[in-house]
């Protein structure tokens, strides 16, 4: 179920050169019509004030926000913490948190998060006092700092079942870990990365410079819609998003220039989108857990207490699986590989999430294995 409803997100991009399977727009929410104990996710928000960055620099009248699904227990162990994606929003979450799908919120209270600059949260398209490129440059770690506060102070916890994210908040879960060893029971990293390796840099880069290439751009001062430079970033990105023999099978030859033609006619962006995307962007591209912690990946690993669970996809051309195969493999944690093309957007082609459900509940039944895809996409 888990990758079907993400196959079924992949064409709804936000700005159109997002990181991965972004749906704005209307979503299904699965859960529970008739279970008076489970709410309906409603957008709510947190509010810290000054949030004070890792450099010192402070976000002003900061506001994270976030949704929950479930109930939390007597015992206050059930708790399960997920941040978006790069561009992603909570409500694209709500479509996976249901009785039969990744999450069940009979079993579950899920707390969706909305990372730091993605336009729901206070972002550079939404700030008054920072707007635009005034915002300051975040960090994951930053992302981390600001869903802690939200966990322990507006829900007063000081535990957390299990943190959990695909992507960008995989790097978040990464950091989670060993940032806060003891804070969670699991950890599931998805496609994230405990560090951003030169060829992950490299797309970032190139993806922000193809921005500020456009005409519009006006050195951060935009006069108007991005347009040219939006289309050679999701050309980037749609060269990266997925393997190069998922695009050979699925663009022939003579479908190409209409291929080309879609990604060019639909990409235009607003000033405050497009900076968010940067803001977000940089954010990956000083991405280094065993930098901050002045130690190497494998001695950074040791530090985890939570069970961790890591998928990658071996074909992935966005977040370079290495760094996380070699967290885990030093831990002696189970790896699940993805066997499809389809990349980085390998959720959209495998079933995960039997294997996810499986894991919160057994951590110890789950083990180093590879899912083949099955599905057509």
């Amino acid at each position: 179920m888990f990758s079907a409803k993400m196959r079924k997100m992949r064409g709804k991009r936000l700005v159109g050169f997002v990181l991965c399977f972004i749906a704005l727009g209307t979503t299904r929410e699965t859960h529970s019509q008739t279970d008076p104990h489970l709410t309906q996710g409603p957008q709510q928000f947190a509010s810290f004030g000054d949030f004070i960055l890792k450099d010192g620099i402070s976000i002003h009248d900061f506001r994270l926000g976030y949704r929950t699904l479930g109930t939390l227990n007597a015992s206050k162990s059930n708790a399960v913490l997920w941040p978006t994606w790069l561009g992603g929003r909570s409500q694209d979450l709500l479509t996976f948190v249901g009785p039969a799908n990744v999450l069940d919120p009979n079993k579950y209270f899920v707390i969706l998060v909305d990372s730091i600059g993605n336009g729901v949260s206070t972002s550079p398209s939404n700030s008054s006092s920072q707007p635009l490129m005034k915002f300051p440059q975040f960090t994951v770690r930053d992302m981390v700092e600001s869903e802690r506060r939200l966990v322990t102070e507006t829900f007063h916890l000081s535990h957390l079942h299990a943190v959990m994210g695909v992507s960008m908040g995989g790097m978040q879960t990464f950091e989670w870990a060993v940032a806060y060893p003891n804070f969670m029971d699991l950890a599931i990293p998805m496609s994230g990365s405990p560090q951003s390796t030169s060829s992950d840099k490299l797309l970032w880069t190139s993806e922000i410079d193809a921005i500020e290439l456009d005409p519009a751009w006006n050195k951060g001062n935009p006069t108007g819609f991005l347009t040219r430079g939006i289309a050679l970033a999701e050309e980037i990105d749609a060269m990266n998003s997925t393997s190069p023999g998922y695009r050979t099978n699925h663009t022939n030859t003579g479908e190409f220039e209409s291929f080309l033609a879609g990604i060019r006619n639909n990409a235009k962006s607003d000033a405050g989108s497009v900076i968010d995307q940067i803001r977000q962007r940089q954010a990956i591209l000083s991405l280094d857990i065993p930098a901050e912690f002045h130690t190497t990946i494998g001695q950074a690993a040791k530090h985890v207490h939570a069970k961790l669970l890591v998928f990658i996809s071996p074909q992935d051309h966005m977040v370079n699986p290495g760094p996380a195969a070699e967290f885990a493999s030093t831990m002696g944690a189970p790896v699940v590989r993805l066997d499809s093309p389809c990349g980085h957007l390998s959720y959209t082609c495998v079933s995960i999430g039997p294997t996810v459900a499986q894991f919160l509940a057994n951590p110890s039944s789950v083990h180093d294995g590879t899912i083949t895809e099955t599905l057509k996409h």
